[in-house]
């Protein structure tokens, strides 16, 4: 066994078997949908950041690489920072009108949601 991270295997009920190898399927990457298919959602969020404001786009279905690749072109068409990651980005202040407006150029389906 090559892979030896024991937290991939936390909850794995164990073999008596000697010849048994386990396999995770962790490896598998969500293949990224175009643009076009995407249905993304921008938020206005302020919860637990201190006062605060960020924008939040969620919905993105792909990989994380893609999905970093679209927060950082964001996050420089607005000059500001921010994070990709948990399926979400996260861009500091209130940019909401202006995500909307790059994403459905870029070809993005894409609408302000609650907020």
């Amino acid at each position: 066994m090559s892979n030896n991270d024991w937290k991939s295997r936390l909850g794995m009920v164990y073999s008596t078997n000697p010849d048994y190898e386990y396999h995770t399927d962790g490896d598998r990457q969500q293949a990224t949908l175009p643009p076009a298919e995407q249905d993304l959602r921008v938020w206005l969020d302020r919860k637990q950041r201190a006062g605060k404001q960020v924008t939040l786009v969620r919905g993105f279905v792909g990989s994380d690489d893609d999905l970093r690749a679209l927060g950082s072109m964001l996050k420089n068409k607005c000059g500001v920072g921010g994070t990709a990651k948990d399926g979400e980005i996260i861009i500091q202040g209130d940019f909401r009108d202006r995500i909307v407006d790059l994403l459905t150029t870029a070809g993005y389906r894409a609408k302000k949601a609650g907020g």
